[in-house]
């Protein structure tokens, strides 16, 4: 196999997506395989993972399948060879910024989230010390 394609498993272990997962967003339309094998296998470029490792670091943070398609299309049409008028990137460049701004704002809640599992993890540490259970 060639350096530009890979399989849908080596495509998995560097996203560390499952393969149902990856079947699951190329049928939501979110990432598309760039080619097939002669036997009809799923093949991926360098492209196609980077697309899916932006789709796996939003669904953490809560945004929905529309929301990544949003978010992928706004940035393929930025990407794209195709000419925009000022007003189309402009409104485009808003859009990332709104999504931009969104994972700001659920990262801040995941931070505090963090902070207190921390916190109650501590808490439970130190009842353990306190009692003299090993391991703790």
């Amino acid at each position: 196999m060639s350096g530009e394609h890979m399989q849908i498993g080596e495509v998995a272990a560097r996203t560390e997506l499952s393969l149902r997962t990856i079947r699951h967003y190329e049928d939501a339309g979110l990432v598309v395989p760039s080619a097939r094998s002669r036997g009809g296998f799923r093949l991926y470029t360098e492209a196609d993972v980077a697309r899916l490792m932006v789709i796996r670091r939003m669904k953490p943070l809560g945004f929905t399948l529309d929301e990544m398609r949003d978010l992928l299309h706004a940035v393929d049409r930025i990407d794209g060879e195709a000419e925009l008028t000022a007003d189309e990137r402009d409104a485009l460049l808003e859009r990332i910024r709104g999504y931009e701004r969104a994972a700001s704002e659920q990262v801040e809640k995941v931070r505090v989230q963090l902070a207190r599992a921390e916190e109650f993890a501590l808490t439970l540490r130190t009842r353990l010390d306190r009692e003299g259970v090993p391991g703790a």
